[in-house]
């Protein structure tokens, strides 16, 4: 048995018929053939009834439904040979909210490098909701975001809050106040980020109990509202770590709630079957918000 074998096998449930699985695969039929029929020896049972269609025998059923555990299983074991080896190659992807990007993430990479400078990453910077639907689609491993809404294959490991601030350029009137209630963000349009924000549906939240919604811009660029605020007269809606530049001030305006949690964000699909590169740069992401011991002795490299 080997992950050609396996990886025929899940082909042929996938596309239906033995040809269709070959053409995907890029194989002669009688390959696909002659895979199978040496997994079928080496189980000692059959898999499909013969026919056209590939139709499972009630052995090959219950077999499918081990086969994808099977594949992740072989392929943390090779990962694990090759980080043995010192040789281990490949990339990660990994979505990350905007606010994490500039100022923590460069110091995880720079200590990620001296462990696995072999592992490429690729980074995705959006929203939660972006964020999300990259991991349940299976185009991100893990991201660095805030806590979505109820979604049973997702895990989400909080690591601090940000905290949803107002700012404004510091020849506007609300700079020299001392006391600013909600209602006073009636009187200019807000500059906020993408509808689907966590922080813009917390924002509409605290506004929900006056009689209508204060007049939005909406930027999915969270970093480009600074200079939306500094142009046209106007309250920019940020997260409290954005670094401001000396024309900005934030406005002592206070919600209800203004924290937003932020944590590690996985698919929680066989979540045992992690490769060492993810496994090690999580651990260092955590170690960066104080979550545990920072120091090279306790970076688990394999």
């Amino acid at each position: 048995m080997d992950l050609k074998e396996l990886t025929t096998f899940r082909t042929i449930i996938e596309e239906g018929t033995f040809s269709k699985a070959a053409t995907k695969l890029n194989y002669a039929q009688s390959t696909v053939t002659n895979q199978i029929q040496r997994l079928e020896k080496e189980l000692g049972f059959q898999l499909f009834k013969r026919g056209w269609d590939a139709e499972l025998t009630p052995s090959g059923k219950m077999y499918a439904e081990e086969v994808d555990g099977l594949i992740q299983h072989w392929n943390f074991v090779m990962d694990q040979a090759k980080s043995l080896k010192k040789e281990e190659i490949g990339t990660l992807h990994i979505g990350v909210i905007e606010t994490a990007t500039a100022t923590a993430l460069p110091l995880i990479i720079r200590r990620f490098r001296v462990h696995k400078p072999n592992i490429t990453c690729h980074f995705t910077v959006g929203n939660t909701d972006t964020l999300s639907k990259g991991l349940v689609d299976g185009t991100l491993d893990f991201a660095i975001s805030g806590e979505p809404h109820s979604n049973p294959s997702l895990q989400f490991e909080h690591l601090y809050h940000e905290q949803i601030a107002f700012i404004v350029s510091r020849n506007h009137p609300f700079a020299a106040r001392s006391k600013l209630q909600l209602e006073d963000l009636y009187e200019y349009p807000l500059i906020v980020g993408g509808k689907n924000c966590l922080y813009h549906l917390r924002l509409e939240k605290e506004l929900s109990g006056f009689p209508s919604m204060p007049f939005f811009y909406s930027i999915s660029q969270i970093s480009s509202i600074p200079s939306f605020v500094n142009t046209i007269p106007s309250v920019g809606v940020v997260l409290s770590s954005m670094p401001l530049q000396k024309d900005l001030v934030a406005i002592p305006l206070q919600l209800t709630d203004p924290n937003i949690p932020i944590g590690l964000l996985q698919n929680n699909q066989h979540p045992q079957y992690l490769t060492s590169a993810r496994r090690l740069f999580m651990q260092l992401v955590k170690e960066q918000w104080g979550m545990t011991p920072v120091g090279a002795e306790n970076i688990e490299i394999l």
